[in-house]
């Protein structure tokens, strides 16, 4: 299946000097979650969402300062490849392009839809992040923004003893201390907009300029939606898909079968990374942009992950994407290169990012960064477990068949 038949045409583009304050305007659209600029008619890159929140800016700030780039695809693409190229880059909106020309993008959403079919061969069980990071009902704001931001997540739980209570959207927060905090000056001049969390929001407090402290040091409860998606363990991914698209969500949170004890989360992420699975053990290491490295095949490139994962004890690697992108800016002829690596292991995920000019030498400071985060036990959450081998066949022959 190619993704000629869910492209999206329409799209939002910005040129790179346009100020980041009107760029946050743009998302007040909940549905849009990334943006493209462009230099001229000249493709740069995106901005999502989610990065823009994430990020402490300066309103004046340019869009063109914050460009992520990811790669790009053309119309015949397989939505295989697409869900790998998400996953590997990080990024659940990709560039559409035709001779060096945008035209159009297709997001993670549209490739759910097409496959959510399909999704019934798996469960959350074989996707869902089994740690789970929450918060309490006394917790602040600011503190709950540091774990946002920290774990790179959107959403976080939360938990009074062993209930859950509620939610709170990075985006709530956002627009919550920038809108509240220059409310005296009639709005926010930069917005992160809307909310995504779902449910009935219970802010809504008035501040004056200078109170944003203030604003970050009260209590979660006071922001939280209440209102929460939740899905059993057992239930199969095309029903969380579903459940996200009806309720308008990107995360649900896992319970216990047959109780209501939080056990951890699945996000749309979650889902499209399951599309990603291998039928065998062969292709645990994927390399995106293999053609960069100088040097170096890759069979060079599984042995440096071997390497980097033998020296911290037992360790077994289930899945280790490698993403190369080469940018315009070049050193004596050499282009600059980031190298971004994602490890999903018995013990954990690991990701880091590495940036050099030449491909090789930023994969190696990528490996080298993995390193210091297993030296430090820093993982991003537990493994997940693999499908067995009967769902995996079910789940991957409508790609075989045709």
């Amino acid at each position: 299946m190619d993704i000629s038949e869910i492209l999206s045409p329409k799209f939002t583009e910005f040129d790179i000097g346009t100020p980041l304050s009107k760029v946050a305007g743009a998302f007040e659209n909940q549905e849009l979650d990334a943006v493209i600029v462009t230099d001229g008619d000249e493709y740069r890159g995106i901005v999502s969402r989610r990065q823009l929140a994430s990020s402490s800016n300066q309103p004046s700030a340019k869009v063109g300062s914050q460009v992520q780039h990811v790669p790009t695809v053309d119309r015949t693409e397989d939505v295989r490849e697409v869900a790998r190229l998400m996953i590997g880059s990080d990024a659940k909106t990709l560039p559409v392009l035709r001779d060096d020309r945008v035209v159009g993008v297709v997001t993670g959403d549209a490739v759910l839809e097409a496959v959510r079919p399909f999704l019934d061969a798996a469960t959350v069980d074989d996707a869902y992040t089994a740690e789970l990071v929450s918060a309490t009902p006394e917790t602040t704001i600011g503190k709950a923004l540091n774990l946002l931001r920290e774990a790179g997540i959107a959403h976080l739980p939360v938990v009074d003893g062993d209930d859950l209570v509620g939610l709170l959207s990075l985006y709530d927060v956002v627009e919550f201390t920038t809108r509240g905090g220059s409310k005296s000056q009639g709005g926010s001049s930069s917005g992160f907009g809307g909310r995504a969390g779902g449910g009935q929001n219970r802010g809504g407090f008035g501040a004056r300029e200078g109170d944003a402290d203030r604003m970050l040091d009260l209590p979660v409860r006071n922001l939280m939606s209440d209102a929460v998606a939740t899905v059993e363990r057992s239930a199969t991914l095309d029903e969380v898909v579903e459940t996200m698209f009806e309720r308008e969500v990107s995360s649900l949170v896992v319970t216990a079968d047959d109780t209501d004890e939080p056990i951890g989360i699945i996000t749309k992420t979650d889902v499209i990374e399951a599309l990603t699975w291998e039928r065998d053990d062969r292709n645990a290491v994927q390399v995106f942009g293999l053609d960069l490295l100088e040097g170096m095949d890759y069979d060079d490139v599984s042995a440096l992950i071997e390497s980097v994962t033998s020296k911290y004890g037992e360790m077994s690697v289930i899945k280790a994407s490698i993403e190369l992108q080469e940018h315009k800016e070049q050193s004596r002829g050499v282009p600059l290169v980031l190298a971004r690596i994602r490890l999903v292991t018995d013990r954990g995920y690991f990701t880091a990012d590495g940036e050099g000019y030449g491909a090789t030498h930023a994969l190696r400071l990528a490996a080298n960064a993995v390193e210091r985060q297993l030296l430090k036990g820093k993982t991003y959450g537990d493994s997940k477990k693999h499908p067995d081998t009967d769902e995996q066949t079910q789940l991957y022959g409508w790609w075989l068949g045709g």
